[in-house]
Parts: structure tokens; sequence; C-alpha cells
């Protein structure tokens, strides 16, 4: 996808409700054993009872290693949860029993004014941050974000989905798609210099900042 179609499907913001649900799972493995756990996990997604789109599958980089990101979308949240029961209720899940020594999956529904995430084609270089939030910290922090959206679009060009966790402590998982570390520092620089970014009421709602830096894997 190229920058201006990027550009485009976030300002237009979302229409219709398909794909408003989201897996992000993330697969504890030895450093040199992502590709065959990539692998597994493709055939795992691809099965005949599975349901859900894989939209991208990572390595991380910077952070810990050994982790395999995986996400995927889902119509509705019993299709979401009928996927997570076929997880826990495996003596293989994801095929990579075997391999994987962790495993951890949570459910996301994205940001209303955002149009749903498609296959990741954003570049090499994808960032995760994480946003655990005051109580009460999500309506604001939807508001912000929704206002910002657009005049920092230079940046958020690159934004593949922004999402609110269904389960766990009240986070927000942020997903961002570069060609490079130094185009992203670049963006940010200078969305930061305009006063265009962070969006307005966002920080003051965030109580802990985790960023993750990865890879595609298993293309």
């Amino acid at each position: 996808m190229n920058k201006e179609n990027q550009r485009d499907r976030i300002s237009r913001g979302a229409r219709g409700t398909m794909s408003e649900f989201y897996e992000l799972a993330s697969l504890a493995c030895p450093m040199l054993g992502t590709s065959e756990v990539a692998k597994a996990a493709r055939d795992w997604i691809a099965a005949p009872d599975a349901s859900g789109k894989l939209l991208g599958c990572w390595r991380t980089e910077f952070s810990t290693l050994g982790r395999l990101l995986i996400l995927r979308s889902f119509d509705t949240s019993d299709a979401l949860l009928q996927e997570r029961r076929r997880a826990l209720l495996s003596a293989n899940p994801f095929n990579a029993g075997r391999l994987i020594s962790g495993l951890e999956m949570a459910s996301y529904q994205r940001f209303p004014f955002l149009p749903p995430a498609r296959p990741a084609a954003c570049g090499d270089v994808y960032e995760f941050r994480t946003y655990k939030l005051k109580p009460g910290g999500l309506p604001p922090t939807l508001s912000g974000w929704e206002a910002a959206i657009a005049p920092a679009r230079e940046y958020t060009a690159h934004l593949l989905i922004n999402m609110y966790a269904l389960d766990g402590p009240p986070r927000i998982t942020h997903i961002w798609g570069f060609e490079s570390l130094a185009q992203r520092a670049s963006l940010r620089s200078a969305a930061f210099s305009a006063g265009v970014w962070p969006p307005k009421g966002g920080p003051e709602n965030v109580l802990e900042a985790v960023s993750v830096i990865a890879m595609p894997e298993g293309k």
C-alpha cells in the first residue's frame, strides 16, 4: 500500500462494522526458531476450523527478543472467542507447542473512527506501542486521537491500527509501519515540532508506555 492510499484510508475513517475485533498473540520461542514457529502458526491459522484473518506476523528486534507477534482480525466477538477457545483447548497451540515456552493472547476492539486494519504492507520496520491507561482514561484518549489523526496525517499515514483492550488492565495498542527507524524518527520529530502530535489529552492518561520494534517474519 503506497503512502497516498494509506493517507486516504486514514482520512476517510471507518465505514461499516467489519473487522472490529482483533487478537494480538505473543509467542515466546528460541531466538533462532521464530521462522519455524511462524510457519507452524500460519498453518494453524489456515486450518479449516480456524476463523479470523491474518494481518501480520513479526519477530521482535528491540525489547524482549525471541517473541513472535501475530495480529488477526475478526468480524465478531464470538468468532474471536471461538478461536481463543481453539488455542486454549489445544495440546499443540499454533502447531508449535513443542517450541514455544510462553503464549499470551489479548483481545482488542479498534478505535471506532479508524478503518479496519489491512494485511501489513507498510515497510520493513514496525513499532508496537502499548499504553496502560488510568481508570476512565479511554474516553479522553479516543477523543484526542480522533482530533489528531487528520492534522498529523504525514505521520498517521503510517498507522496500521489503534485498538483498545477488552481484557486485562485498561490499555491501548497502536501499530505503526515504517521504511526504516530513521523515517520513524524523522516523522515523529516533525509532528512534535509542528504541534500536531501527541494527541491532546493522550499523555495525561498514560500510566505506563512500552514500545517494541519488530520485523516481518515468514512472508
